[in-house]
C-alpha cells in the first residue's frame, strides 16, 4: 500500500531529486512532489513523498525528521487525507456592508443618521 509523507520546513534550494535520493534509502519511493507557487512557480518550502510500504515510510520518517538538509531542519511525518473544501462564497446580496450603492442619498456612507 502508498503511504503519503509530508516533508515541511524545506529549503528552497531542495529539489526533487534530492528527496529521491534521501528516501529511496529507506525503501522504494513511488513518487516526490514539491509544492511550488502557482504564480511564480518557485518552491513553497514542502514537498510530499510517496513511500511503496507503511514499512519503509515508517524508516523514513524515523530516520529524517529533524535532519537537516540544506541549511534546514526537516519536519517529516505522515500526510494527513485532503479536507474538502467548501463552495465559493455568494455574491454578497442583500448584507448592507456588502452593497456597494451604500444608502442612496446619504452622505455618510450608509449610516443613517438618527433624529
Amino acid at each position: 500500500m502508498v503511504k503519503k509523507i509530508y516533508i515541511g520546513n524545506m529549503s528552497y534550494d531542495t529539489s526533487e531529486s534530492k528527496l529521491q535520493e534521501l528516501f529511496a534509502a529507506h525503501g522504494e519511493v513511488t513518487s516526490v512532489s514539491v509544492v511550488t507557487d502557482r504564480y511564480t512557480g518557485r518552491p513553497r518550502g514542502f514537498a510530499f513523498v510517496e513511500m511503496a510500504t507503511d514499512e519503509a515510510a515508517q524508516a523514513a520518517i524515523t530516520a529524517l525528521n529533524g535532519r537537516e538538509v540544506d541549511g534546514r531542519e526537516l519536519k517529516v511525518n505522515e500526510a494527513n487525507p485532503p479536507q474538502q473544501r467548501g463552495g465559493g462564497g455568494g455574491g454578497g446580496y442583500g448584507d448592507r456592508r456588502n452593497d456597494r450603492r451604500g444608502d442612496r442619498g446619504n452622505d455618510r456612507g450608509g449610516r443613517r443618521e438618527r433624529w
